[in-house]
């Protein structure tokens, strides 16, 4: 398939490039830190990428612009490798402009556009997603968390309790599929809200602490938390297809862009194992090679299941998103003619995550006994200091199960695209 660049898209990379060395990045945060200084920091990084209209680039102009730029499939590809080259910062807004906008833009109303989308793209406004539960995180049809109506205005009460939930101390927003319809079970009497997180009393968010020592993920506790009818997405009680709608898009352009990071992260251990001479070894040095290869089938594959969705890799316009990838079921029943591409998130799923895994065990080992140590004395008020080699190996743990467990992904790929016998529930 080709992937070529062409002058519009040359044009667009001087441009992104001009602006990133103009707005230095090394005065923000690259970590995962969740101090309340680099989330300041993090926060005024993303009014600098609303501002210079970097934020929301490909959403569907249809029903209008809300302050970013337009661009292509190629040019988002460009854009986000000249922000990888750059070394800018881990990104809070993602959830806000890569799930909910396209969800708003696809199952919105106009003026639920017009309020929530123009703060996303200005970088003002963070949101979280509230969805699994403790119960129902593989079943998201499972969900308990309920949302009950006042009969006079209309004011949606919510009341329950979500867990996993990325930024949700940072956010201002959370999306909300809850229960509407009193006796409802499983996909069925589910609605999709938009809630406020700033409600003291009746939203609480506590944090989750990781093997890495940080806190991206948190427990969220709705206890009466109020959410206005006009911030309802969708139709009463059918909000499961606005979030299967919302898991649709998860899977989209991000995946090549991904891969750009990955890249990142193999080529640093590859030079570590250069420089400690672990490449020497056979063994190890195989490994080193497999996951270059690895990575390049994963690009390929990429490419392959956006050209085969019928858009144009290079020059079009951004990608249809592909078939919902979460664990939850369809919404509803696979046809017996399932496309050959049905099942392409779920294997770039399970290819991306065992990948990403393997690479943060390799990147321990071809350090040998010294990945054991920490980059600095561990003290009483330091105790737990960790170097990106050891974030990178711990935090990896956790891929093949967020986003859809790898036995998940197994299930999607042999129940809806293989046609096998569903598995007993």
């Amino acid at each position: 398939m080709d992937f070529a660049f062409g002058p519009g898209d040359e044009r667009f990379r001087d441009e992104a490039r001009a602006w990133l060395d103009a707005h230095p990045t090394d005065a923000h945060p690259t970590g995962r830190s969740t101090e309340p200084a680099n989330t300041a920091a993090q926060r005024a990084w993303e009014r600098e990428l609303g501002g210079g209209g970097w934020i929301g680039l490909g959403w569907d102009r249809t029903h209008g612009t809300y302050g970013n730029r337009a661009a292509t499939l190629t040019q988002q590809v460009v854009w986000a490798e000249e922000y990888a080259r750059a070394g800018a910062p881990a990104r809070l807004g993602h959830i806000g402009e890569n799930l909910l906008a396209p969800t708003l833009l696809a199952h919105g109303d106009p003026a639920q556009r017009a309020r929530f989308l123009p703060p996303i793209a200005r970088g003002e406004e963070l949101w979280c997603q509230g969805y699994s539960e403790p119960d129902a995180g593989s079943d998201l049809a499972g969900v308990r968390t309920r949302a009950d109506r006042e009969p006079g205005d209309g004011t949606y009460r919510v009341t329950g309790q979500k867990i996993w939930t990325s930024h949700a101390r940072e956010a201002d927003w959370c999306f909300v599929l809850a229960r509407t319809e009193e006796g409802s079970q499983r996909h069925h009497g589910l609605s999709f809200l938009l809630v406020p997180m700033d409600q003291p009393g009746r939203v609480e968010v506590r944090p989750i602490r990781q093997l890495t020592g940080t806190a991206e993920f948190n427990e969220v506790f709705f206890d009466g938390a109020l959410a206005h009818p006009d911030h309802l997405v969708g139709a009463p009680g059918r909000g499961w297809s606005v979030a299967m709608g919302l898991l649709a898009v998860e899977r989209g352009v991000s995946t090549l862009v991904q891969q750009i990071g990955f890249a990142q992260e193999l080529d640093r251990v590859i030079r570590q194992a250069l420089e400690t001479g672990a490449a020497r070894e056979p063994v190890l040095r195989d490994q080193l090679i497999q996951q270059w290869a690895e990575l390049k089938v994963m690009r390929w594959n990429a490419l392959r299941t956006l050209g085969s969705a019928g858009n144009p890799v290079s020059g079009g316009p951004t990608p249809t998103p592909s078939p919902p990838t979460s664990s939850a079921p369809a919404p509803s029943p696979p046809q017996r003619s399932a496309p050959h591409d049905a099942g392409a998130p779920s294997v770039a799923k399970l290819l991306w995550g065992g990948w990403h895994r393997r690479l943060g065990e390799l990147a321990v080992q071809v350090r040998g006994a010294a990945a054991a140590l920490g980059p600095v004395r561990w003290t009483e008020g330091r105790p737990y200091e960790l170097d990106a080699a050891q974030r990178l190996f711990l935090f990896s743990r956790a891929d093949t199960i967020y986003g859809g467990s790898d036995e998940i992904q197994r299930n999607i790929i042999a129940e809806r695209v293989l046609n096998l016998p569903k598995e007993a529930r």
